[in-house]
């Protein structure tokens, strides 16, 4: 592109930019008011008395320049991230920024909910530095490479949404109508928010454009930087609030709106311009290109009332984006593997194998009985005991068998399955970060058996799990095709990932908009939950898919030992590489499938639970897979466990409880690694 003449790529950058902008905004006129001329705009606008005018001018054209300011905000919030972190891959959305301003904001609805207004923003301004600065020091602070920058706040993201999630679930009629506008709409009813916008958007972007040319100066380095008198760590702070500032305003009137801020900056780069007051120019442009390009692709694909979120739109288009943008500077930003890896799990106490075992076995046990006696009806030790061990007919009886004993085998199987599926990964790719829910999997069977059970919708249940194993194939596939393009590098592999876990939870977001399900419940379904499970989902979906499973795995764990030695030495010793890793993937695919099919999009046991057993016992498969496979099932109980008690009779979804227990794990990893 550089290759251009400069004329010719100004003509195309800003020229093009915005004659394809009016097209847009022309297209989304049409879309709103059907046949209407050009000339009928202009008289629908000029005439107040009729119902079409008054429609025409509070609610089609403010949904125009709502999104066109978002588009402008959340470009320029891009290039500061970009700039002052020097990330490739830095972004509102990336960096957790939009997650952190979003929890913040629903926290805020469900407290005060009369205080929202300015305060929307300020909340959303407060969350969003929170989260940022959490990113920054967990990801290893200054020395953060792009990579573990980007994962901490994708992981991060999780975090915040997980914990969105509980506040929706428990304050529905308070956060009412945040579903929608929780993935980002641009869906006005007046111009109160554009008047909103407007007047904080126009200081920002000034104060932007006064500071570009000390963004400039950071290009050339901090050491040169500081020669030239500019203060950089200053500069960096108060652009970093800038950048937050700018996507706090753009959240709290249309909600989260991911991947506008990372692809309008690389847009305009690919034309060759990186001084700040071009690029800022050209990238808010097309940052309103985007956006408005979504909300009318949305639009185009679903023109009834409920619309698809114009965040689930960004995040399909964006995502794809990101994995070129993994595999087109890889070898630049990446580094080498021992650079960017987060180190796994290391045995830290000298214990007897069959102590760790036998404890792992009793842990299990424990946490199960603890279990069955906790709840909103919480019963004594010994009298669940004594429930358990007599014949006598009694309410305890009935509620520990009938209603507890089952949800619990279920949660017990599908741990056991889920850390079935962490280790094959992790042991297969060499990948201390391989999970099912980092690797997009469960992701992609959610959506999946979501896409099974609203197409067809008189189908049996049975029927589920083929939706969920399609889906998570789908998402396997895709994610080996182009890991093998960068040699199954760890940090690039979880970062794919991810960006194919925004896809699928984009998708399973705009079937439950399509569908007009109810949101707390596809939330719960969403984040994985063991509630109303029992013998049923045991019997269908987990029992078999484990009595398999676990003689297989074993099978396959000596080829895993030889694995961790490297492609040459294995090959050396005659292990069999493609049949060992094509038998592995298969399986902890199926396993992952399953147990989604039975409780839902649960994320983290997969990996939290081969860690553990490998801290406790060491690098030896044979030796992780039985302590893995308790520790899992036990950690999908205790979450069971506490999401049923600590709220009781309220719930919430194990899935939830495992995320915030992951998660902390997960960035806990990433701080060791960046020290070590």
């Amino acid at each position: 592109m550089n290759s251009f003449p400069f004329v010719s790529r100004a003509v195309l950058l800003y020229t093009g930019g915005a004659a394809l902008l009016l097209v847009l905004i022309y297209l989304h006129l049409v879309q709103s008011t059907g046949t209407f001329s050009v000339r009928s705009w202009w008289e629908l606008m000029q005439h107040t008395d009729s119902t079409e005018s008054s429609i025409f001018r509070t609610v089609y054209l403010p949904r125009i320049v709502i999104g066109i300011l978002s588009g402008i905000a959340l470009a320029a919030s891009g290039v500061i991230f970009q700039t002052i972190t020097k990330n490739p891959l830095a972004a509102p959305s990336t960096l957790g920024v939009h997650a952190g301003a979003y929890f913040f904001i629903v926290a805020f609805a469900t407290i005060l909910p009369d205080w929202l207004g300015l305060s929307g923003f300020i909340a959303a301004f407060v969350g969003g530095c929170l989260s940022a600065l959490m990113v920054f020091t967990m990801a290893g602070g200054l020395e953060a490479t792009p990579v573990r920058m980007a994962l901490a706040g994708l992981v991060l993201s999780i975090a915040f949404s997980s914990f969105t999630a509980v506040l929706q679930i428990f304050f529905e009629v308070q956060t009412a109508g945040l579903f929608l506008w929780g993935n980002g709409t641009l869906v006005q009813q007046d111009w109160s928010g554009v008047r909103f916008v407007f007047p904080v958007l126009i200081v920002l972007l000034f104060l932007v454009f006064f500071y570009a040319p000390r963004l400039d100066i950071l290009l050339l380095g901090k050491n040169q930087a500081a020669t030239l008198g500019e203060n950089v760590r200053a500069t960096q702070a108060f652009m970093f609030f800038l950048a937050v500032g700018l996507t706090a305003i753009v959240v709290s009137v249309v909600g989260p709106i991911g991947f506008i801020g990372l692809v309008a900056p690389h847009l305009t780069r690919l034309m060759g311009y990186q001084l700040h007051s071009t690029l800022l120019f050209g990238s808010m442009l097309w940052g309103a290109v985007l956006l408005i390009g979504a909300d009318v692709l949305g639009r185009a694909v679903d023109p009834s009332l409920s619309e698809l979120p114009v965040g689930a739109v960004t995040s399909i288009v964006g995502a794809p984006f990101l994995v070129w943008l993994i595999l087109k500077h890889r070898g630049s930003f990446f580094g080498t593997e021992q650079q960017s890896a987060i180190g796994g799990g290391r045995k830290r106490r000298e214990l007897k194998y069959p102590v760790v075992l036998t404890g792992a076995v009793m842990f299990t046990a424990l946490v199960f009985f603890v279990g069955l006696a906790g709840g909103s009806t919480g019963f004594s030790f010994v009298d669940t005991w004594q429930a358990l061990f007599t014949e006598e007919s009694s309410g305890q009886r009935f509620i520990i068998f009938d209603l507890r004993l089952g949800r619990l085998l279920t949660a017990l199987t599908a741990g056991m399955l889920l850390a079935l599926s962490g280790m094959l990964y992790q042991g297969i790719l060499r990948n201390p970060l391989a999970d099912p829910s980092v690797l997009g999997v469960t992701s992609g069977a959610g959506a999946g058996a979501l896409f099974v059970l609203f197409l067809f919708r008189d189908i049996p249940t049975a029927f589920i799990p083929i939706g969920a194993i399609a889906g998570a194939f789908a998402a396997v596939g895709v994610i080996l095709f182009f890991s093998w393009k960068t040699k199954f590098h760890p940090a690039v592999l979880a970062l794919l990932g991810i960006a194919l876990s925004a896809v699928g939870g984009a998708l399973s977001q705009i079937m439950i908009t399509r569908f007009n399900l109810n949101a707390a419940a596809a939330l719960t379904w969403l984040s994985g939950s063991t509630y109303a499970t029992g013998y049923e989902e045991l019997q269908q979906f987990l029992l078999l898919p484990l009595a398999i499973s676990i003689p297989l795995a074993w099978f396959l764990a000596p080829s895993l030992n030889v694995l961790s030695l490297g492609d040459q030495t294995a090959i050396a010793l005659g292990e069999r590489l493609t049949f060992a890793r094509w038998a592995a993937v298969l399986l902890a695919t199926f396993c992952a499938a399953m147990a989604v099919a039975a409780v839902g999009t649960i994320g983290f046991i997969g990996l939290v639970a081969p860690h553990l057993a490998r801290m406790l016992v060491g690098q030896d498969y044979m030796r992780i897979f039985p302590v893995a496979l308790f520790i899992g099932g036990s950690l999908l109980v205790f979450s069971d466990t506490i999401g049923r008690t600590v709220l009781a009779p309220d719930e919430i979804p194990s899935g939830l409880v495992a995320a915030v227990i992951g998660t902390p794990f997960f960035l806990w990893l990433m701080h060791r690694s960046s020290k070590s």
